[in-house]
């Protein structure tokens, strides 16, 4: 499982004229692997997100998914796509407040028509992976901000994704608990085998990253690997 962005180029109407947001990037991320972006607001980086999510669906180039080109795919293949094969981690947990831990995993199931026994025990064993079993039954309101954040976590994980996007999962935690998360995140990757795409403005959490890619002015450099010492310099 892997994901391929090869020379995307994706612009945005800007009144008579159109805004580049990615210029020509290309990125690839093997299974099993995090690949921190960085980069100022306004980069690019929330559209390479919108692209690799197949949200979005570039001006040129091609994205290729668990080695399945999206291309050609229809709105109801794509929509197909993302909910069995990509997982979403958003910067917010957004959390349906009405639900427990564990519903909120079963709903994902339940969308992609999983029996619910199945779901359970998906929904079970992910909460325990994320060290959330003790609190299945709790709603979003009865817990912390980082457990709400591995909830969300557990959620994306829900359906086996091939690839994994995260945009700033640690931004409203603070640094102990944010540190956690990268920890979890990462560990889930190599476990799991998804490729995972993980947006930060924080440069403590590059060192947890296999690779660190900057994205500045729609254009991206090419990854550079984490030196074992931490980010390399200027992160």
């Amino acid at each position: 499982m892997s994901l391929e962005l090869t020379d995307i180029t994706l612009t945005y109407p800007d009144g008579d004229s159109r805004l580049t947001a990615l210029d020509e990037v290309s990125l690839t991320v093997p299974a099993g692997t995090t690949t921190a972006v960085v980069g100022p607001s306004g980069s690019g980086k929330s559209s390479l997100l919108a692209v690799a999510a197949t949200l979005v669906r570039p001006d040129r180039g091609r994205v290729v998914l668990d080695g399945r080109d999206t291309a050609g795919l229809s709105r109801a293949e794509l929509a197909a796509l993302r909910r069995q094969r990509i997982g979403i981690v958003f910067q917010q947990a957004n959390l349906l407040p009405s639900l427990t831990a564990e519903e909120q995993l079963r709903a994902m199931a339940h969308l992609d028509g999983r029996p619910a026994r199945a779901a359970r025990e998906r929904a079970a064993e992910l909460l325990g992976a994320v060290g959330l079993a003790h609190r299945a039954h709790r709603r979003p309101h009865q817990l912390s901000g980082g457990e709400r954040q591995r909830v969300n976590i557990a959620r994306a994980l829900m359906n086996d994704p091939a690839v994994l996007l995260v945009d700033e999962p640690t931004s409203a935690l603070d640094q102990e608990r944010g540190a956690a998360v990268m920890a979890l995140l990462t560990s889930l990757t190599r476990q799991r085998g998804t490729a995972t795409v993980l947006v930060t403005h924080d440069a403590s959490h590059l060192a947890a990253a296999d690779q660190v890619a900057e994205v500045r002015d729609g254009r991206l450099t090419l990854p550079q690997p984490v030196p074992a010492g931490g980010p390399p310099p200027g992160r």
